[in-house]
């Protein structure tokens, strides 16, 4: 038997929270898929880069928002049958806003949502990326798990 694997540097996931508790989102145009999907913004690793300067790059990049704080949250492979893909995931708190840098290319609209019109979205199929499912599932977990109980 053969099987094809692709190597991977690894990438990052971040889940993006507003002071007020908005998520932010990026909708952006998958060619794979041949549709635009809403998701977290995310990005690949760079040879060598530390996951955490990563993140913060994305988040800017794609967002237009600044963190105060980037906290890893989990990392997840994303399709072991096929790569080696590492996805870090980071939460990121005390947003400010700076110039979105987008690169060539690239088409994404960002999006602001309540936690419930996001769980809503989940629960409906109308968010359909894996990383932003599995990244919300990692952050609202260890919510339930800390002693405040309630999200950070």
């Amino acid at each position: 038997m053969e099987k094809d694997v692709v190597r991977h540097p690894g990438a990052v996931a971040v889940l993006a929270v507003l002071d007020d508790g908005r998520l932010v989102l990026v909708r952006n145009k998958r060619v794979a898929v041949g549709r635009a999907l809403l998701e977290f913004c995310a990005g690949k690793l760079e040879r060598g880069e530390d996951p955490r300067h990563a993140a913060a790059r994305e988040l800017e990049e794609e967002t237009g928002y600044s963190a105060g704080s980037i906290e890893r949250i989990g990392e997840f492979f994303t399709s072991p049958g096929f790569t080696d893909e590492r996805m870090h995931v980071f939460l990121a708190t005390r947003l400010r806003s700076v110039p979105q840098r987008l690169e060539p290319g690239e088409e994404i609209e960002v999006v602001l949502m309540e936690r419930a019109e996001f769980e809503r979205a989940m629960t409906s199929g109308a968010i359909e990326d894996g990383k932003t499912l599995g990244a919300y599932l990692l952050w609202r977990l260890r919510d339930a798990a800390s002693p405040a109980g309630g999200p950070r």
